[in-house]
């Protein structure tokens, strides 16, 4: 069993605290079986309320998928107390977003997509719906008149 941390960089304007919202927000990763290699052209996505349980009773993971090549039974769960916001300070640098424990896969790529919120730096301003999949958002905060944005969005997976 392996943690992979997915890092998130973007550059903030006048926005903090970019996270996931709930635990119906889903994370598209792209997984390849640890034993042959294969990697499966399309997203799959993973998050906090599934849960599946894991051959022998023992625990359960958010995702348990036999591979189509090798017939290998892996599986990947959300560590949950692992998720933390992006912030303002956080700005253009890779921070830790989530941890997965995998057992006989690895994440090798990440598609943000809708689910995201984040507040305004200054006003406070709650920015729900954010959708991260073109890798840039912008929308205008009236309580200080700003425009906000998410720019550049991009990620790195790490083993923790």
């Amino acid at each position: 069993m392996v943690k992979f941390g997915l890092q998130f960089k973007a550059t903030l304007e006048n926005v903090t605290n970019v996270r996931p919202s709930g635990d119906d927000f889903r994370w598209f990763l792209k997984l390849k079986c640890g034993n042959c290699g294969e990697i499966p052209d399309k997203w799959q996505y993973v998050n906090l309320e599934e849960s599946v349980p894991l051959k022998g009773g023992r625990s359960s993971a958010s995702m348990v998928q036999k591979c189509k090549l090798c017939s290998r039974e892996n599986s990947i769960d959300i560590l949950g107390d692992t998720i933390k916001p992006y912030n303002a300070e956080d700005s253009e640098s890779f921070k830790t977003m989530v941890q997965f424990e995998c057992r006989g896969l690895e994440p090798i790529d990440f598609q943000p997509q809708a689910g995201f919120s984040a507040q305004g730096a200054e006003s406070g301003t709650h920015f729900p719906e954010i959708n991260l999949q073109e890798k840039d958002w912008t929308d205008y905060d009236e309580k200080v008149k700003e425009s906000v944005g998410i720019f550049e969005v991009t990620h790195q997976f790490i083993k923790c």
